[in-house]
């Protein structure tokens, strides 16, 4: 089981500019992107992904944690070891997708905005990636964007946990 994470801020839940931690969870084979299909997902690798986005949160004042790996277990337990840590999550299930009930229960009980992201379009593939299992719990969804997604859920991520603040000080 290969596994990669990467972390920016040490202090529990706060980042350098005070807006705290969003968790990016990277499901199976997105560690071969820019190997895997160049036609379908791009050219762009997870590690370019992954950087891009901590430049673009320590600019919003966020930190951004990146975990990746092709176990579904492993992807539980990074959501359950988030839990009370973090202010927003964007998740690219990739294959899990599709069928994975344990990490929609799991992201269920996170309570924080959420969107999910595909590099390709997946209404523009086979039926069976047309369903996902956490879309209903899942504050917005990025599809066929390519590595593009990923920083729009994260600027969309950051508005949501300022809009929640600016209502919860009103």
């Amino acid at each position: 089981m290969k596994l990669k994470e990467s972390t920016a801020g040490e202090k529990r839940g706060t980042a350098p500019g005070g807006g705290g931690r969003i968790l990016v969870l990277h499901g199976p084979n997105l560690n071969l992107l820019g190997e895997r299909e160049p036609e379908l997902y791009g050219h762009t690798t997870l590690a370019h992904i992954d950087q891009e986005l901590r430049e673009v949160g320590a600019e919003l004042g966020y930190s951004v944690e990146s975990f990746q790996s092709n176990s579904e277990g492993a992807l539980v337990d990074r959501i359950q070891a988030a839990r009370g840590r973090l202010v927003g999550l964007i998740i690219n299930p990739a294959a899990f997708t599709h069928t994975s009930i344990a990490i929609r229960d799991a992201l269920a009980m996170l309570g924080v905005p959420m969107v999910e992201v595909h590099l390709s379009n997946i209404y523009r593939r086979e039926p069976f990636r047309h369903h996902s299992t956490i879309a209903d719990l899942v504050d917005g969804r990025i599809v066929g964007l390519g590595a593009h997604g990923y920083v729009l859920a994260l600027r969309a991520v950051a508005h949501m946990v300022e809009a929640r603040r600016s209502s919860q000080s009103s």
